[in-house]
């Protein structure tokens, strides 16, 4: 009983909070925290208790059940939210969203639901997309159950292909107990609306086991919701394509096949097991350098609200897409309301059906639920911090990912900045530096074979910066002569796929308010009467500013040069200077088109189009993508270029930037075992632009200052405000500095 009046102390406490004329920042940031493991049973329970849903509590080895797929935080209206935010109205009502597949009825569909509220829902609603299409049941995520069905009827399948396996690769699919085949599968799933046909790749089953493909891929049609029913359409071995696994057996058995080498008994390529050595002899078996934090953390965490130097955000993990954070500011103004991932895709060419058929789109594989434990020490320093994450994504209830998310300190090996003052005579007047420190938020998605490294890093200096690294196994087919127009060999029986990708971010930026304008700024020269020296003239660079009024005016396409400077501003706020406060995107990316405007699975990634496409905020456009683009390239769900066909006024509103960044990968051989970050990150910043009156990170008490004493060989005069002695670990004695110079 105490137990139940406890809780009920709780909730009234929270209630009273929620009052508060102005919530504290612990309490605003809690509106966007994911859910509780206590919240997502309670939506479980509260929507498997409604007869009229026919939810399975357990839907057993049946496609054909109504089954709860996901449940996440429903993010309050950013109306909502900057009311409560400011003091001037109650706490949002907590809401969470939830995915129904509906496979038991006769027209099989998949609903998304409003849930509420939390914590003791009482009601649902039923939500949709703009145009308020169904969204179809072939355009579902997969789930672990059907691939389960799909291996399951792939060992009825692949009987008559035993022996061809087993003689040609060692390894086998049907009856197999040790040296057994798995299988990659690729999407999209078809060539058109309703289809489910999907491409798979047999690979030896060892680690590693992407870059092990045996040259057999196999058309698997799983459309229907009897797995009885389901068929292999086509095979393509080796080169040459069949129509059955009946025809391929018959021809190897009569000899007919053009047959590759057997793999030789060799060590294992794809391990990450130690090999070869370097020349120089200098040791490696020792640990390197490593991160420290000698006296103590200098950024807090309290529940989903961060805080460093003059930053603060509140973070969440969601199951869908990842990393989305909100209420970004810096020295207590907003500056963004929401930055968060969208999508990832990767879209590869070759020559086997299943490389041509890749084009990831890694939203629908649920990218924040793919978020497993980093590694202390090698994802992120020992001494990060590190969170947990708990998901119902795909599950009977909620499931804990331990230390999903890490935050640290990071010196970042180069001065924020820094000067020599040189005399030119041997000395100089005075040396000052800062030294360059940011904060790490990181997290990871491994969607298959690629691992993709989430950063977003906070400087003192208010600039914020969204980095992607990728890493983990290159997508590879089996090598013909042919794949080599689509990549590059990286084994006797491997061909590493090229293939671009492209990461696309909401950037929901308050720059001094929630009303700004967008304009470009770049250089043009001019040539004009030199006004110093009669009958000469100056060629020289001017500023050339273009106010962008509208959304298709706003909307940067692949193939075409983007500005180099990308201005949001507010119209009304102006600096100590005179200056429009504003804040500049700057990108580090080498991105570009994954396919013609207008084909086909190109309507999916529609924000592909673009490097920057600027909109007015709409609740109705609150995501690029959606689950079921993977699915359903062809007809989305979330069609992100009416986003821009309204062309409205984007002059003094309420903007939001669509950010894409990404990369070719033509693989190598350097690749194997694994793709290496250096050179694989992408992103870009956020960088105050005449937002300040001065650098912000003078508030820092970092800097040290030397001068020269008289005489100069007096030891110089050290001035820092930090201890002269940084701690164990990293220098025992205090700072010291000599800026003389000459000869010997």
């Amino acid at each position: 009983m105490w137990l139940e009046t406890l809780r009920w102390v709780v909730v009234a406490l929270g209630v009273l909070a929620s009052a508060s004329p102005i919530p504290t920042p612990q309490l605003g940031a809690s509106i966007f925290a994911d859910l509780s493991p206590a919240e997502l049973r309670a939506v479980r329970s509260f929507l498997l208790s409604r007869p009229e849903l026919g939810l399975a509590a357990d839907r057993g080895d049946s496609l054909a059940t109504n089954s709860l797929f996901l449940v996440e935080l429903q993010v309050p209206r950013k109306s909502q939210a900057l009311q409560f935010l400011s003091g001037g109205r109650p706490r949002p009502p907590r809401l969470a969203r939830a995915i129904v597949v509906f496979g038991e009825q006769a027209q099989p569909n998949v609903t998304e639901f409003v849930v509420g509220p939390l914590p003791r829902p009482s009601y649902y609603r039923a939500v949709s997309y703009p145009g308020r299409r169904p969204i179809p049941f072939a355009a579902r995520p997969v789930t672990l159950l059907e691939y389960e069905l799909m291996h399951r009827r792939l060992l009825e399948l692949t009987e008559p292909l035993y022996r061809l396996l087993r003689d040609t690769t060692g390894f086998w699919y049907h009856n197999c107990s040790q040296r057994c085949l798995t299988f990659s599968d690729v999407a999209p799933r078809g060539l058109g609306p309703g289809e489910r046909r999907s491409w798979l790749i047999l690979q030896r089953s060892v680690e590693g086991h992407f870059l092990h493909p045996v040259g057999l891929e196999l058309l698997l049609d799983h459309r229907s919701r009897d797995p009885r029913r389901w068929a292999l359409q086509q095979l393509w071995y080796n080169g040459q394509y069949f129509a059955s696994a009946h025809e391929l057996a018959w021809r190897y058995e009569h000899g007919e096949l053009a047959l590759p080498r057997p793999p030789s008994p060799e060590r294992l390529f794809s391990t990450y097991e130690p090999r070869g050595h370097f020349s120089t002899g200098t040791p490696t078996a020792v640990h390197g350098a490593k991160v420290c934090e000698p006296q103590g953390k200098r950024y807090r965490l309290q529940g989903n609200l961060l805080e460093y130097g003059g930053w603060r955000l509140a973070l969440r993990l969601r199951s869908s897409a990842g990393l989305q954070l909100f209420d970004l500011r810096f020295n207590g103004e907003r500056l963004a309301h929401e930055l968060s991932v969208q999508e990832a895709a990767a879209f590869y060419g070759g020559s086997s059906p299943a490389a041509m058929q890749t084009k990831y789109l890694d939203s629908a594989w649920g990218m924040g639920a793919l978020a497993h434990e980093l590694a202390p020490g090698i994802d992120c320093p020992e001494v990060a911090t590190f969170l947990d994450a708990h998901h119902l994504y795909d599950a009977a209830g909620p499931e804990r990912f331990p230390r999903a998310l890490c935050l640290f300190e990071l010196p970042t090996g180069v001065p924020l900045r820094r000067h020599f003052d040189s005399d030119f005579r041997g000395g100089y007047r005075f040396y000052a530096g800062l030294e360059g420190q940011a904060l790490v938020l990181r997290t990871t998605a491994t969607v298959y074979n690629y691992d993709y490294i989430w950063d977003v890093l906070l400087y003192p200096n208010g600039v914020l910066e969204a980095k992607v690294h990728a890493t983990g196994y290159v997508h590879a087919t089996f090598y013909t002569p042919q794949g080599l127009r689509y990549g590059s060999r990286l084994h006797r029986h491997l061909l590493g796929n090229l293939h671009t990708h492209l990461l696309h971010y909401k950037v929901d930026l308050d720059i001094a308010g929630t009303r700004n304008s967008f304009e470009t700024v770049d250089v043009r020269f001019e040539n004009i009467s030199n006004p110093w020296s009669a009958g000469e003239r100056v060629v020289q660079p001017r500023l050339h500013r273009r106010p962008r009024r509208s959304e298709r005016q706003a909307a940067f396409p692949f193939g075409r040069a983007l500005p180099r400077y990308l201005l949001f501003s507010s119209p009304t706020q102006r600096n100590r200077w005179g200056h429009p406060r504003s804040y500049r995107i700057q990108y580090s990316s080498q991105a570009g088109r994954v396919l013609p405007r207008g084909w086909r699975e190109e309507r999916g990634v529609a924000w592909g189009r673009y490097h920057l496409a600027v909109t007015r905020h709409h609740e109705k456009e609150a995501t690029s993508s959606s689950p079921y683009a993977q699915h359903d390239p062809w007809q989305p769900a979330v069609d992100f270029e009416s986003f821009i066909r309204n062309d409205e006024n984007i002059e003094n509103q309420d903007l939001v930037a669509w950010v894409t960044v990404g990369f070719l990968h033509i693989p190598h051989a350097e690749d194997v075992p694994n793709t290496a970050t250096p050179g694989n990150a992408v992103g870009f910043f956020l960088r105050p632009f005449n937002f300040f009156d001065e650098d912000p990170s003078v508030a820092s008490r970092g800097p040290v200052i030397v001068r020269p004493r008289d005489p100069a060989s007096a030891p110089a005069a050290v001035q820092r405000w930090t201890p002269a002695r940084p701690g164990p670990g990293v220098a025992a004695e205090p700072f010291t500095y000599n800026g003389t110079y000459g000869q010997e």
